[in-house]
């Protein structure tokens, strides 16, 4: 049985919850949350607006602008959180390293966390960063889902031959933990597939009922 609120109009409540720039900031760790991680300039922030038919995450032509983990409420027990865009080159050393130890802390100590969202530039996949974060989730055992963001920068043919290069190199080093698909922020490409793997993970019982 699905949600009451199908998830794509619960999506479009969300609401902001709070910043946090380090784990004892952040919200009770209670019910379940999706994360949104990827590399700066990758489109994650775009994605999570288009997700939710909403501006919650700031988005800018200046890379590295996302420099607090951020949280946006659907329902009591449901969030979506916005990770720092990470791998950007001239964020200093020093708060690059400060988003590292509050981001491990996150991803290794968050109970509530019941999967992330990684969100890739098509045009450049699978970069050592986007790598780190499949290692540790495979390491976890969370799930991850890959957004090949600004798919409509290339042609069907080769977005798709794409998909399939990056779909059989996460298979071979990740096994089935981490799914793949295409999306375009402007064209809504791949939006209904990204909101049922989001359902799936914040609704886990009906999930699970379903599939019975």
């Amino acid at each position: 049985m699905p949600p009451v609120i199908p998830l794509a109009i619960l999506c479009q409540t969300a609401s902001f919850i709070k910043s946090a720039s380090q784990v004892d900031q952040c919200p009770a760790d209670q019910g379940l949350e999706v994360a949104f991680a990827g590399r700066s300039n990758a489109g994650k922030s775009s994605a999570l607006n288009t997700l939710t038919h909403a501006r919650l995450a700031r988005t800018s032509k200046t890379p590295g602008r996302t420099q607090l983990i951020n949280f946006f409420g659907l329902d009591e027990q449901r969030r979506l959180v916005d990770l720092p865009g990470y791998g950007y080159a001239k964020v200093p050393l020093e708060l690059k390293e400060h988003w590292k130890q509050h981001l491990d802390a996150y991803l290794t100590s968050r109970q509530s966390l019941a999967g992330v969202v990684l969100v890739m530039d098509i045009r450049h996949p699978l970069s050592p960063f986007d790598c780190m974060m499949l290692e540790w989730a495979d390491t976890t055992g969370l799930p991850v889902h890959i957004l090949l963001s600004k798919a409509d920068k290339l042609s069907f043919g080769a977005a798709k031959g794409e998909l399939l290069k990056v779909q059989n190199r996460v298979r071979k080093e990740f096994g089935n933990r981490a799914t793949v698909q295409l999306f375009s922020s402007p064209k809504r490409l791949g939006v209904d597939e990204a909101h049922a793997v989001l359902e799936g993970w914040l609704f886990p019982q009906d999930a699970e009922v379903e599939a019975e």
